[in-house]
């Protein structure tokens, strides 16, 4: 039987389907109780027990919570635990990713657990190693795990938080209410939430941050696309006055020290408004349990040492749920466990299908004597690009045009731009070329990618032989010239390790970095201007 989890990466949470972090999560609470009971069969159905199955730890970024719990629950699974002395390592004095990890891939190294500040780093890796072992006939694809990357994601604190939110649920996945409160700008564990709480059939979040802590916009409207209910609040206490309050809380330290000196002129402010006080208890409902990734600040706790031994604290047993929930996901890799799944698993969506570049038929109208927008004449043989940045200001579509003009390679030609204002009121951009005469499929996508919803006309001998209309295409790769421009990502030109940029569309139009997340828009990506 065909084992779907077996040399999978887990680079951000939707690498797992909702059907298969549901399965992850019921086999968590089942080898968590066979630890508990100490029931030694069960633990060996789920070890890997393979002295020759390589496990390697990379933490290019210090942690010890991540780094020790991933530690022990190799160890668990008896087999060969291997770590990447960073510090002297060359890999830290220059020295290509790509080389380092293929090269670690011919050792036997099945599954690699990776940190890094670096973000996307998995992602390419799992690609450029997937490469590797089929040049040189590996038998094995090794897989990867990420244990966080920049301020992008940590899908595996993500795995162990649900599953805490679900112990206290009671493995119900009806529904959840949830606050997150702290720092949700720099936090990596709370942007997974913005995929990861999809797994519940409700969700309601509630973010408690001052405006300099508040999650990035594009991860709130990530939540608002899953249908998720989501309310703002500046502060604990204003938080408390709303009167529906969560009884799942869960804060984060936060990061001031990356944020500049405006920023820490305000630190007494903003952790003020985040740091849960004596008082606020009474106003909390029955029930509520506090979550904390860890560690807390030592001087500045958000969730203050002396609820340590209350009720509220839930931080503890999560922090030991990382382990189990780090064994489940190496003994699912491994194929150890997950031949019992059924249910819907994560595939990528098949892009071929959706056409985005259509031939329409031309309408060829009397064109005697016949100006084109305000005082263009109508070419005889040539192409004409219309309805550029339509409804733009003229001067963001004149930036515009020079920039298509550029990326398609129409700046040596004859011929001009144009704004025309249409009887609509809305502006629109024309690029007229006499001397070229067609544009090839090439040339159609880069059309698409930068000049999305335009019309291209083909003249010849006066008429309009061919006529396209470009949509917004459903993937942007493999174009040399541009960028996502976000210095973490390892698709940065920054980063030199010449990793090609690749885009996905968003709902609302915009286009995502597939290897950081970050969200820019059709004119954001090109590296000419």
């Amino acid at each position: 039987m065909n084992n779907v989890f077996k040399g999978r990466s887990l680079c951000v949470i939707e690498d797992f389907s909702i059907d298969e972090r549901r399965y992850f999560f019921k086999k968590t609470q089942e080898l968590k109780r066979a630890i508990l009971e100490n029931n030694e069969a069960v633990m060996d159905s789920f070890r890997i027990n393979d002295p020759d199955f390589g496990i390697y730890e990379v933490f290019l970024e210090d942690s010890t919570r991540t780094k020790e719990s991933f530690r022990n629950a190799a160890k668990f699974h008896h087999a060969k635990v291997s770590e990447l002395l960073c510090d002297s390592s060359s890999i830290n004095k220059g020295e290509s990713y790509a080389d380092t990890f293929n090269m670690l891939s011919g050792y036997s190294n099945r599954i690699f657990i990776v940190r890094s500040k670096v973000e996307g780093l998995t992602k390419w890796l799992s690609e450029e190693t997937s490469e590797y072992a089929e040049r040189n006939h590996l038998p094995y694809k090794p897989a990867f795990i990420n244990a966080g990357d920049g301020k992008h994601e940590h899908p595996t604190q993500e795995l162990l938080d649900e599953f805490s939110f679900l112990e206290r649920l009671n493995m119900d996945f009806s529904e959840i209410h949830l606050a997150l409160v702290g720092d949700l700008y720099h936090g990596r564990t709370v942007h997974s939430k913005a995929n990861g709480l999809k797994i519940f059939d409700k969700v309601t979040v509630d973010l408690i941050a001052p405006d300099e802590l508040m999650m990035p916009e594009n991860y709130i409207e990530i939540m608002k696309e899953n249908g998720f209910k989501v309310n703002i609040y500046p502060s604990i206490e204003n938080y408390l006055d709303c009167g529906d309050i969560a009884k799942i809380w869960y804060f984060t330290r936060p990061q001031l020290e990356r944020m500049g000196e405006r920023i820490l002129k305000k630190e007494a402010e903003l952790r003020e408004a985040i740091t849960f006080k004596r008082e606020f208890i009474d106003r909390l409902k029955e029930g509520t349990k506090f979550y904390h990734p860890l560690p807390r600040h030592k001087e500045h706790p958000t969730i203050p040492t002396f609820l340590d031994k209350t009720e509220l604290n839930g931080w503890e047993e999560q922090a030991i749920n990382g382990m189990y929930c780090r064994m489940i996901l190496l003994s699912l890799i491994a194929g150890k466990i997950g031949e019992d799944f059924s249910g819907q698993s994560a595939i990528e969506k098949d892009y071929k299908s959706e056409e985005y570049i259509v031939e329409v038929q031309p309408e060829n109208k009397d064109n005697k004597e016949k100006n084109i927008s305000e005082g263009v004449r109508p070419i005889r043989n040539g192409i004409v690009i219309d309805h550029i940045c339509k409804g733009d200001s003229p001067e963001d579509i004149r930036k515009h045009i020079r920039l298509i003009s550029s990326v398609i390679g129409l700046d040596n030609a004859r011929g001009g731009e144009w704004i025309s204002h249409g009887s609509d009121g809305k502006f629109k951009g024309i690029i007229f070329r006499p001397d070229v005469m067609d544009l090839s499929r090439k040339e159609l996508k880069r059309l698409a990618a930068i000049a999305p919803h335009c019309t291209l006309n083909i003249i010849k001998d006066g008429k309009v032989a061919k006529k396209f209309r470009t949509h917004m295409p459903p993937r942007i790769y493999n174009f040399e010239d541009m960028s996502c421009k976000n210095e973490a990502c390892i698709s940065n030109p920054v980063n030199k390790e010449g990793v090609a940029s690749k885009f996905y569309r968003t709902n609302d139009g915009g286009y995502r970095c597939a290897y950081c997340g970050k969200v820019h828009s059709f004119k954001e990506i090109w590296n000419k201007r």
